[in-house]
């Protein structure tokens, strides 16, 4: 037993002695008896803490697994918390005005002494089983999907029926009884993640942005104080999730509730690591007790249709609906480039009364994630949000794409104890990542073919992409660190065999490595290739395969037995499907094509006759301009497909300079003409002007200078060509001072070093095709079955298919993606079929430009049973894990 840690009677007593100092702040009351006879004490803390049922509340629960010691320790300090800042924090004197704590410390008094006195890993209560068993755990003992099981030693025995203990009946009796709960957390250890509650169906959930935002601006606040990185994870349902907890009882009442799970161990060293987790979290709760306000009856709406409505490499456009009870409220909107991202200050990129709003300044091919709340002008408090919306910008005109996934045989890990089954690791399991005393070191694996990727592909950006989906193998706070290298597949003779991949000498290693505080799971981690790791990608297209491999800690300090991080695969019984399977984002552009063209014609253009093949520019004997014309014709270039012209240039060269007295500037412009006499030229239709001006000191100093097409101007050309039509260039001379018979002579079109127009262009696609029509949607086996017509047309990939719970995807990215590729069907199988949702099917080329979306509407006519599946444990560790042992 460590000294430092309160008992439960020292916790009541505390509690006694601060509702004494604090009457008008704090209440203490019991709201039952355990199995033997402890009250279960519930604090409430509040401004005039008399009204405290009439204000918004949150609900926080403690150690209801007994060794979980963390939960009773961190209420006993945030209430300390609380007292020694009131009246000083003016964020406390808001938390505590506006909103209300109620706060049971331990809700599991009997089991939390008996982990004490006697043995310190016990989990449940101390209910008297009748068959020399004891206890339920009490987090499958609440009503909602609960499962009987008839194992009383379990450490997961839920007992014999819902609410069966005095325990859950408290805590029920008193959440039925205060209907001004909003928020509910339910802490626990181990595992630094917060785990939101889930309704039992893979879909998302008009909260779901609420609680995920919630627990992210906690984790950020936790951040603050310790740098340590907190996950998000609500699990993959319907399969293996926890059935009877209180997490989903406290949901299933419109509460929004998550489970905390902190620290790396249940017990730890109370002086380094537990005071460390109180200090933490103390900070992440004061914001959540502030938070409750804004999922009260107080708060103005949630914005409704939240959407995207364009989308360009640059810029996105949002929209929502204003109705008239918004008038007092004004909008926040929030961006972030990773999922789950917390909603501050830092990211709040706009404020406004709008309905509308352009995001510009985008980065092309990037993915962005927008969160959006009102609030009102005169209290200051928030709405709900609205339901998060995704998106992934458009490629610019040189740029192509492409997402790279393994196949089966080529993702999984090898253990150095594990030898005879490392070849099972592959395309049928996690990828577990690190050390502990069953596997040894084990390391991750992934193969990408680069077959697909053309050969002629420069990589302007690449991003490796993976989901951690457990950490609770990392058990030792802040040791070891992981991290991704590049290997050289003709150094691998075989992909699952451990001392191949382990004495491997890797070319690069990617970025920084992550400690172990830093890799939360639930939420996607990303390395972005630096620009001489991308040359390696550029180096492994001739070999047709990246070869990367995952590395984490390879010894254990003595006495602990696991440093291990578990990643999604996608694959098998484990995986959850594509949109969980690791994969590598390329942005590329093509070696350009390059031409030199010579000028078909050219003439020098005054209030004279204009002289043919002679190209001069300047003024004449009356100061008049007179004009050089250059002529050329781009139809040289096949027009069978577009073409983006990534640079050009115009260059000319001076034969001589006569007259010229003063400086001049010499400018070329492309011009529409329709005559080539004097005034036609003079008043000529300007399109667009070339580089930078040159001086007469600069054509005295070298000859030959270069005019460059800026953007605009190259897609001026790009027009020309798809229209076939000749380029003209006038090339003119500008002086400050007037002047006569001064005269750039310019080499002619039939010279050594006559004019040219240099074009680099690519082959690609700039309109998307036609949309994919005829979209239907049936119920085919319990599955929501989807079917439609693809375009017919030569440049046709395949069809994207993408669901959104709340509106038609306006964007390929914005919702769950279920298939990309040639078929004019997909079955959506991990949705729940009687839900209503929405469907959107876009077509692509291989750019790829998207089409806009044919969408429907879909409401089944008949419910379809929904089957939970029985837990499966993918190793021995992992069931002893989800056993409670």
């Amino acid at each position: 037993m460590k000294k430092q840690y309160l008992s439960y009677q020292e916790t009541v007593d505390f509690l006694a002695q601060a509702m004494e100092k604090y009457p008008h702040l704090i209440r203490l009351e019991s709201i039952g008896d355990t199995h033997e006879g402890r009250p279960i004490m519930m604090v409430t803390v509040s401004q005039d803490v008399a009204y405290a049922n009439l204000k918004p509340a949150l609900l926080y629960t403690g150690t209801i697994h007994a060794r979980e010691w963390i939960g009773i320790e961190l209420a006993v300090n945030f209430i300390q918390y609380l007292l020694d800042n009131y009246p000083s924090n003016p964020d406390v004197v808001e938390a505590l005005t506006r909103n209300t704590l109620y706060m049971v410390p331990c809700l599991n008094p009997d089991g939390f002494e008996y982990s004490r006195k006697h043995f310190s890993f016990w989990r449940k209560n101390r209910r008297d089983n009748g068959d020399g068993t004891f206890g339920v755990d009490l987090n499958r003992n609440f009503g909602i999907n609960f499962r009987r099981s008839g194992d009383t030693q379990s450490n997961i025995y839920g007992g014999p029926e819902p609410f069966s203990e005095p325990e859950t009946q408290a805590i029920k009796g008193f959440v039925e009884a205060h209907d001004n709960i909003r928020l509910a957390l339910d802490y626990h250890s181990q595992g630094n993640v917060f785990f939101p509650a889930h309704k039992f169906n893979h879909e998302a959930e008009i909260e779901g942005t609420d609680l995920n935002v919630l627990c992210a601006n906690m984790a950020q606040e936790i951040y603050k104080v310790t740098q340590r990185q907190y996950g998000i994870h609500r699990g993959k349902p319907p399969a293996n999730l926890i059935h009877g907890s209180g997490r989903e009882y406290y949901y299933d009442r419109g509460i929004l509730s998550a489970v905390v799970e902190v620290g790396s161990r249940n017990i730890p060293d109370y002086l380094i690591n537990m005071s460390q987790s109180v200090d933490e979290n103390i900070p992440a709760l004061l914001y959540a007790l502030s938070s409750a306000i804004n999922y009260s009856d107080l708060a103005p709406m949630r914005p409704e249709n939240f959407t995207v409505m364009d989308v360009s490499a640059n810029q996105a456009v949002l929209a929502w609906d204003h109705s008239p009870d918004d008038e007092g409220c004004y909008y926040q909107v929030y961006r972030s480039e990773s999922p789950k991202y917390h909603c501050t200050r830092e990211n709040l990129i706009a404020i406004t009364s709008q309905s509308e709003y352009t995001d510009k300044q985008l980065k092309s091919g990037y993915r962005y994630y927008y969160n959006l709340r009102k609030v009102n002008r005169v209290s200051r408090i928030k709405s709900p949000f609205a339901p998060e919306v995704k998106i992934k910008t458009c490629l610019e005109k040189d740029e192509f794409s492409f997402t790279l996934f393994p196949k089966p045989e080529q993702i999984g890990y090898v253990g150095e104890l594990t030898s005879g089954q490392n070849t099972d690791h592959f395309g049928y399991n996690s990828l577990f990542i690190g050390v502990n005393k069953t596997k040894g070191v084990c390391y991750g694996v992934i193969a990408f073919d680069m077959d697909r990727i053309p050969s002629d592909a420069i990589i302007k950006n690449a991003m490796f992409s993976l989901y951690p989906m457990n950490r609770v193998g990392a058990k030792i706070e802040n040791y070891g660190e992981w991290s991704v290298s590049i290997l050289n597949p003709d150094d691998i003779n075989e992909l699952f065999h451990f001392d191949d991949i382990h004495d491997a000498t890797p070319l690069q290693t990617l970025g920084d490595a992550i400690d172990s505080d830093q890799l939360t799971q639930g939420i996607w981690k990303s390395w972005r290739f630096s620009a001489m790791e991308r040359l390696l990608i550029q180096d492994q297209l001739e070999k047709g395969q990246l070869l990367l491999r995952l590395q984490g800690p390879d010894s254990l300090p003595l006495s602990n037995d696991s440093q291990m991080m578990q990643f999604d695969i996608g694959y098998g019984r484990f995986g959850g499907g594509i949109h969980y399977r690791p994969c590598l984002d390329l942005i590329y552009t093509r070696r350009p094509y390059q031409l030199a063209l010579a000028a078909t014609d050219s003439h020098t253009i005054s209030q004279d006759k204009p002289q043919q093949s002679v190209l001069q520019c300047g003024f004449d004997a009356e100061g008049e301009t007179v004009f050089g014309q250059v002529a050329f014709s781009m139809s040289c270039i096949s027009d069978e497909s577009d073409i983006v012209i990534t640079q050009a240039y115009f260059t000319i060269e001076s034969e001589s300079l006569s007259g010229v007295s003063h400086p001049m500037r010499i400018t070329v412009e492309i011009a529409e003409l329709d005559n080539l006499d004097f005034d036609s030229v003079k008043h000529r239709e300007k399109i667009e002007f070339l580089g930078y001006e040159i001086s007469s000191q600069d054509l005295a100093k070298s000859p030959r200078q270069s005019f460059m097409f800026d953007s605009s101007a190259r897609q001026h050309l790009e027009l020309f060509h798809s229209e076939k039509r000749t380029v003209n260039l006038i090339i003119r001379a500008t002086s400050a001072s007037r002047q006569k018979e001064a005269m750039v002579n310019w080499q002619s079109i039939d010279s050594e070093q006559r004019p040219q127009l240099v074009i680099e262009y690519i082959e690609r696609r700039k309109q998307a095709l036609d949309a994919p029509q005829e979209l239907t949607a049936t119920l085919d086996n319990g599955l929501v079955k989807l079917t439609w017509t693809n375009p017919a047309h030569p440049d046709f990939v395949g069809s994207y298919v993408v669901r959104n719970s709340f509106h038609p995807p306006r964007s390929p990215f914005d919702g769950v993606k279920l298939y990309a590729g040639k078929d004019n069907y997909t079955f959506d199988r991990f949705g729940n079929a009687n839900m209503p949702k929405y469907y959107s099917v876009f077509s692509y080329d291989n750019v790829p430009n998207y089409s806009v979306p044919v969408s429907l509407k879909f409401s089944a006519d008949e419910v379809t049973p929904v089957e939970y599946d029985e837990f499966e444990p993918q190793d021995e560790v992992e069931k002893r894990y989800r056993d409670g042992d």
